[in-house]
């Protein structure tokens, strides 16, 4: 099993390159991007040294399940996946924020809440709240958008507008988007036996329309609890079984990284990478309601480079 953390292609009017924390973005003529879902993965804002086999694949394939399902409720980026692990789309200006959106009390925001906050991004949070409790409704606390190396920062809507990150008017459709989206991820979820608990959106303007933008509803930029059993454990205060990048989080934790100077990543043995990649094989087919079909990964950058230059040629 191979895993494809670096890529340095060269396509048909190629103009730039990105390389984010897992995905690497083309700039094709300045008008496409063509997005390479990597095998590489990130937790406390640092990509750890393996990759996971099939990761991008996963990630990719979910991703575009979830834009085609959601085109009636807003326009995004995405126009063709001519590989596995490749998204090609219409170029978009960000908005430097993203749009997280929670319905139940966890992660960071129940760390947040234990250490007696009761107000995030400028949301009030009821007291008297547990662990994974449902909140009364989804609540959407945004973050900034981070360089590489620098941690996300909590904002307020009205830090949003005071900073011109976004007009009133333009915020308004990121909200109504973001609610809408996380309605339409919920039904889908349910109907597979999950929860959606949170998630995020990332959004921006091509010919002054707003796109929903990027990846959506993965394991990567979302988290999934399993409902059968959900009220019970939580009414025993027991951890939820959940399907999210929550577990590798936890492991590192567990062995002593969590992102802060000085710390150490744990060793990745090889049975680690095999149950990281194991856990989002099974993500993938629960929420897609479909059995994951591992493609060919001998060559796997030489496979991408031939199936999006032939698409861009077209």
């Amino acid at each position: 099993m191979k895993a494809l953390t670096k890529t340095d292609f060269n396509f048909p009017g190629q103009k730039s390159v990105y390389h984010g924390k897992v995905r690497d973005v083309y700039n094709i003529n300045g008008e496409k991007l063509v997005m390479v879902a990597t095998d590489r993965i990130s937790a406390f804002d640092v990509v750890l040294p393996k990759g996971i086999p099939f990761k991008g694949q996963m990630l990719n394939q979910i991703a575009a399940k979830f834009l085609d399902a959601t085109t009636d409720i807003c326009p995004n980026w995405k126009t063709a996946t001519p590989d596995p692990m490749v998204t090609v789309g219409v170029m978009c200006e960000g908005f430097p924020i993203e749009m997280i959106v929670r319905g139940y009390l966890c992660g960071s925001a129940w760390r947040t809440y234990k250490s007696g906050v009761r107000e995030i991004c400028g949301v009030k949070l009821p007291e008297g709240m547990k662990e994974n409790q449902k909140f009364p409704e989804p609540i959407i606390t945004p973050t900034t958008k981070a360089e590489i190396g620098e941690h996300d920062a909590d904002i307020s809507k009205e830090e949003i507008l005071a900073k011109g990150l976004a007009t009133p008017e333009e915020y308004a459709i990121l909200e109504k988007y973001t609610m809408a989206l996380f309605n339409r991820g919920t039904e889908i979820a349910a109907e597979r036996g999950l929860i959606l608990v949170d998630t995020k959106y990332e959004f921006g303007k091509h010919n002054g329309t707003i796109y929903l933008m990027d990846e959506i509803h993965t394991p990567d930029s979302s988290r999934y609890f399993y409902s059968e059993g959900y009220q019970e454990r939580f009414e025993k205060g027991e951890a939820q079984k959940q399907l999210s990048k929550e577990f590798v989080r936890e492991w590192l934790m567990d062995n002593g990284f969590q992102g802060k100077e000085g710390q150490q990543v744990p060793e990745m043995t090889d049975e680690i990478v095999a149950s990281i990649s194991e856990r989002y094989i099974e993500l993938y087919e629960h929420i897609t309601g479909e059995q994951f079909v591992k493609e060919d990964t001998s060559n796997i950058a030489s496979r991408i480079e031939k199936n999006v230059t032939e698409y861009l040629n077209k």
